[in-house]
């Protein structure tokens, strides 16, 4: 990752670190999206006292570990000049019981009108969510770091729209998308192999792990594609239903890796039971499993369109996940459009024209004379060009 390039975060986990004390900040998001880089330079840049610890590197980080370290900085605190002090824990749910060791800790210092300031970071967003809810309600605030848009991976890595689109937006595999085979490779081997089992599979409930990496191997390779449960347990060879792969669908989406989008309707019962569209969280996630390389797939209209649909979708659903948009897809009969993004009551629906017909725009039509949206935006040819919708935000959009 470049060192030197701030994500907009940044700022933000500044002016809330130096806030008087109140809650407990936790930087949540997929694993190698830069959370701790981010933490590292927000620390470089404050004025205060702070300790980093993270408990991925203690062989015997434990409650009892947890417990000691806090004293340890309210020691340092007691013999600085500071007036606080910072303490950051990485990797928290490598701790058995954390949030109860964390909520207790915690409690004490505003008891007893200690001035520490708390971050916390975990690389399995599924853990850290069950230890917040557990233990910690009205006592944090979560800082949500999603994967890298283009205009951020452009502005610190100097990556192309058309490779940014193909390769995806973690910092981590930049280096290595000269050498196609080793990126795939490294993509599958360091980015999805850690993330399926360290975060989804510890969760206890997973009792068909094979079935679960088939759907999000599927997934991915069908990502911008509706495909219902049942089809899907036809392509699957492990043994399911369709409930435990609604469930599974569920935990890979905390995970930020893929998710299921719901079809936009008025009707909260239609919405809920709708056949999902598939949309991966990163466009590295359906690369990684391409056969053709990024030559070949960029000289095939039809695949090439697919791959811009898909970056839009990563590009919308990240900002989704970071300002509490709501993103789904719309279809009816043969009437469809790739994107709906609501926020409050208004509605923007998106389509994305590459590669395949570009006149076309029955489901627009469509939709417009059903539910009169506040926008509707073609993306593509004859419509916003892709390097500047993946320049805006959610908000410029509406």
């Amino acid at each position: 990752m470049s060192q030197t390039y701030k994500r907009i975060q940044h700022k933000l986990i500044l002016s809330r670190l130096k806030e008087p004390r109140k809650f407990i900040q936790i930087l949540f998001g997929a694993r190698q999206v830069g959370k701790t880089t981010l933490i590292t330079q927000v620390l470089e840049d404050i004025n205060k006292e702070y300790i980093f610890l993270s408990a991925d590197n203690e062989i015997n980080s434990n409650s009892v570990w947890l417990t000691q370290q806090w004293e340890n900085a309210r020691i340092k605190l007691k013999s600085s000049s500071k007036k606080d002090l910072i303490l950051v824990i990485d990797e928290i749910q490598k701790i058995k019981n954390w949030s109860e060791i964390v909520k207790s800790q915690w409690d004490y210092d505003t008891r007893n009108k200690i001035n520490i300031k708390v971050v916390l970071l975990g690389s399995s967003s599924i853990l850290v969510q069950r230890g917040l809810s557990e233990s910690l309600a009205g006592r944090y605030e979560i800082i949500r770091i999603p994967h890298w848009s283009y205009k951020e991976i452009k502005s610190a890595f100097g990556l192309s729209l058309d490779e940014y689109i193909f390769f995806g937006g973690y910092p981590g595999s930049i280096d290595l998308i000269r050498d196609e085979r080793r990126w795939k490779q490294y993509v599958k081997d360091s980015l999805i192999e850690p993330a399926i089992t360290k975060d989804v599979l510890l969760m206890s409930n997973i009792t068909k792990p094979a079935l679960l990496r088939q759907l999000f191997q599927l997934g991915s390779i069908y990502s911008g594609q509706i495909l219902s449960y049942t089809k899907m347990l036809g392509q699957l060879q492990d043994a399911g239903n369709t409930t435990t792969l609604a469930n599974y669908l569920n935990l890979l989406n905390v995970a930020g890796l893929l998710c299921g989008l719901q079809k936009y309707s008025k009707n909260q019962i239609q919405t809920k039971s709708s056949i999902p569209k598939f949309q991966v969280y990163n466009s590295a996630l359906v690369s990684a499993f391409e056969t053709e390389t990024f030559k070949e797939v960029k000289s095939d209209l039809n695949k090439w369109g697919r791959y811009c649909e898909i970056a839009v979708g990563t590009h919308l659903l990240n900002d989704c996940v970071c300002n509490g948009y709501k993103l789904n897809y719309f279809r009816e009969g043969n009437y469809e459009i790739d994107f709906v993004l609501t926020k409050d009551n208004k509605s923007v629906a998106i389509e994305v024209k590459s590669g395949r017909n570009t006149t076309n725009l029955s489901g627009i039509e469509l939709f417009n004379k059903k539910y009169k949206p506040y926008k509707t935006l073609l993306v593509g040819q004859k419509g916003i060009l892709f390097e500047e919708f993946l320049s805006l935000s959610a908000d410029d959009l509406f």
